[in-house]
């Protein structure tokens, strides 16, 4: 038998390009003479669809789409998730299924057991969990589908739940798993992925194919990287990230277990690749072509900058340096030696005259009030009118370039450097900033070196630098990650050998500054513990406030 595992870049709702896709791939398969081709979770209507499953509509479109590759399914089987309604009047609308298509018809659909609650996960608002737990037999072989999550609890260890659906899948003697999954990117994901995928086949001594999105959703980044395993617990292959593909295994060579062939795991590639895909679908998915973004001489707009061109051309990225009477003309220098590099389009629109009839306009106000962050803020707010302002003009989408370290603790400016569709580098800590940068400058130098050894500023005030407001990055950074990832509380974090005072403050800061989280552009999620869906925290609340 022959098995082609198709991992494809889905788009959410859109049920006639996603079904397209797939009947192209069934044609392809075919033509590698697979006996069953396999599509991901929740492949027809893309995922996470999130509020859309409470729409009928929304729901009838995705059944017409298995509909259609029913009637595709004529010489090879299709495996392809979908959501399907419950008949029955108790629990949950709907379930997250995975449907097996033969001559036509619909021959069997098991349901998701194991709905994941937990981080960017949300499942059990919207489905009900299996009940029921068979297997399919299809050319003399009988075969376990399994959604996702479904494969995370092996034997019943995982404590969040308590069954193990291939624990009852088992009893029915299967030759080998199916598992259709939308497992999102991070970048210690793909190891774990790995794990998890061995441990099932140590338990169950059987091959198994896994089938993953490789696309971006808004925020989400599906890096594909889907597995076919022997039973010897060897990685038969697995396949490239960030990409589609469609190929077709022969169980037999499977079974074998001979070959092993693993992606590159190295992490600033992967954030690197992730990024950019991230962009790109955002971009792409919803229609828009060109961006638009502050291009200050600093790090962060140039790593933004830079993964902007990567994602979208060159053509299609225009920078905007706003000097103000406290830039430095190094800063500058840097700035426009990046766009030469890069070839974009970049235009130099100073804010002095801007920032000082603000002032004027404010001294009857202001009176004789000292200098303070107010006159900063005036400054980043008129750039960022600037860029809107263009945005609006040209049709270009502002890019956010904060990144997570200045996130966390509030050091940035509502509706000035905090303005954007999309906050591109927003779950980089600066320290990885700094990392990427290096990664990116490898083999030549294409991000100005002395954009990366400077000291950081905002260049706000004269001779500012962000040590005048927060501790050194690195110190910064682990602090951050023990509580933002790690979910350390400061006792802990204390413990560590971290200074009880500015642990205490960093805190403190990144509590009272979530209002400006919530108003800020989605975040291209990188880590396990991203800023936006997956990390729920109250505005108001008075926890190490």
């Amino acid at each position: 038998m022959k098995i082609a595992v198709a991992q494809l870049n889905f788009h959410i709702g859109n049920f006639e390009g996603n079904t397209k896709k797939m009947l192209r791939a069934v044609a392809t398969a075919k033509k590698q003479g697979a006996d069953i081709v396999c599509f991901s979770e929740l492949a027809t209507c893309g995922y996470p669809p999130r509020d859309f499953l409470e729409f009928d509509d929304f729901i009838r479109k995705a059944e017409h789409s298995v509909e259609t590759l029913a009637k595709a399914a004529k010489g090879i089987a299709i495996v392809v998730g979908s959501p399907s309604r419950n008949p029955v009047v108790e629990g949950k609308d709907l379930y997250n299924s995975v449907n097996f298509l033969v001559n036509g018809k619909v021959k069997h659909v098991q349901h998701k057991t194991l709905l994941p609650t937990y981080d960017i996960f949300d499942e059990y608002r919207y489905f009900e969990p299996a009940s029921e737990f068979n297997i399919v037999k299809y050319k003399g072989k009988k075969i376990a589908l399994t959604v996702c999550e479904d494969i995370w609890n092996i034997g019943n260890e995982n404590p969040m739940y308590d069954i193990c659906p291939m624990d009852l899948l088992m009893k029915h003697e299967p030759d080998f798993m199916i598992n259709v999954s939308a497992s999102p990117f991070s970048y210690t994901h793909a190891e774990a992925r790995i794990h998890v995928l061995k441990a099932n086949v140590e338990r169950y001594k059987m091959p198994i194919f896994y089938i993953n999105h490789a696309g971006a959703q808004t925020e989400l980044i599906f890096d594909g990287g889907s597995f076919v395993m022997s039973p010897n617990g060897n990685v038969f292959e697995e396949m490239v990230h960030f990409k589609e593909v469609i190929k077709t295994f022969n169980l037999t060579e499977v079974k074998k277990g001979k070959t092993s062939k693993l992606q590159p795991k190295g992490k600033m590639k992967r954030i690197h690749d992730a990024l950019v895909l991230g962009v790109k679908d955002y971009f792409g998915k919803l229609g828009f072509k060109k961006a638009i973004l502050g291009l200050s001489g600093g790090i962060d707009s140039a790593l933004t900058l830079v993964l902007a061109v990567k994602a979208l051309g060159k053509d299609n990225v225009r920078a905007v340096l706003m000097p103000s009477q406290y830039s430095s003309d190094h800063s500058i220098k840097d700035a426009v030696d990046l766009a030469e590099n890069l070839g974009i389009q970049y235009d130099i629109v100073p804010i002095k005259n801007i920032y000082k009839t603000y002032m004027k306009e404010l001294k009857p106000l202001f009176g004789d009030l000292p200098f303070n962050i107010t006159e900063e803020n005036i400054q980043a707010r008129g750039r960022g009118m600037i860029l809107m302002a263009m945005s609006n003009k040209f049709g270009h989408i502002v890019l956010n370039t904060s990144n997570k370290s200045e996130a966390a603790v509030g050091y940035g400016t509502l509706y000035g450097d905090m303005c954007g569709g999309l906050s591109v580098i927003g779950d980089l800590y600066k320290t990885e900033v700094f990392e990427l940068c290096r990664w990116i400058n490898r083999r030549k130098e294409i991000i100005p070196n002395n954009t990366i050894t400077k000291p950081p500023s905002a260049e706000l005030r004269p001779n500012q630098k962000d040590s005048d407001s927060l501790p050194d990055y690195d110190i910064l950074d682990e602090i951050l990650f023990q509580y933002i990832e790690k979910t350390q509380g400061p006792n802990e974090i204390i413990a560590m050998g971290f200074d009880p005072k500015l642990v205490k403050r960093v805190l403190r800061l990144v509590n009272i500054n979530e209002f400006k989280r919530y108003q800020t552009a989605p975040v291209l999620r990188v880590s396990s513990k991203a800023f936006g869906m997956g990390r729920r925290m109250p505005i108001v609340g008075k926890y190490l406030s």
